[in-house]
């Protein structure tokens, strides 16, 4: 495995644990386990904005992945991607708006973001494992650009 494609399996595992995270959570929470479900919400944030990190890092640095499949799907993973990010910024914004509730013991509002945010995260991290394994795993050999090289012209 190569650097460009270590980093990305890092960070995948990352938003997977994320989910796995926010599952343990929701269902600590449907059980009326609140600070077990505080704990877990909280692991899944902190894998999350890992995750985080490490995407802009390496779209910064590194860059991202080309398709590398038929010219033909490529339409088709271009509109898939495009849903992923979208939902995956959506659910962002969401879920730091859920835990910022949480914080402020709002917690009515909390449960009601909290539901759809939960979805929304784990409909993202399928996605996202979905867009690797398109990426990496069934159509490697993308090439890459750092985003800095794009801007500047280097």
């Amino acid at each position: 495995m190569s650097a460009y494609t270590i980093v990305p399996t890092i960070s995948t595992c990352f938003i997977v644990i994320s989910a796995v995270f926010v599952a343990i959570g929701w269902r600590l929470a449907v059980k009326r386990r609140l600070e077990a479900h505080k704990k877990a919400m909280l692991a899944g944030a902190v894998f999350a904005a890992l995750f985080f990190i490490v995407y802009v890092s390496r779209t910064l640095f590194v860059g991202n992945t080309e398709w590398g499949g038929p010219d033909s799907l490529k339409p088709y993973y271009m509109g898939f991607l495009l849903f992923h990010i979208v939902l995956a910024t959506v659910a962002g914004a969401f879920g730091l708006t859920t835990l910022v509730l949480g914080f402020r013991e709002r917690y009515a509002r909390h449960r009601v973001w909290g539901r759809v945010t939960s979805v929304l995260w784990l409909i993202t991290a399928v996605t996202g494992v979905a867009v690797y394994v398109l990426l990496y795993a069934l159509y490697p050999g993308g090439h890459t650009k750092p985003v800095f090289d794009v801007i500047f012209g280097w």
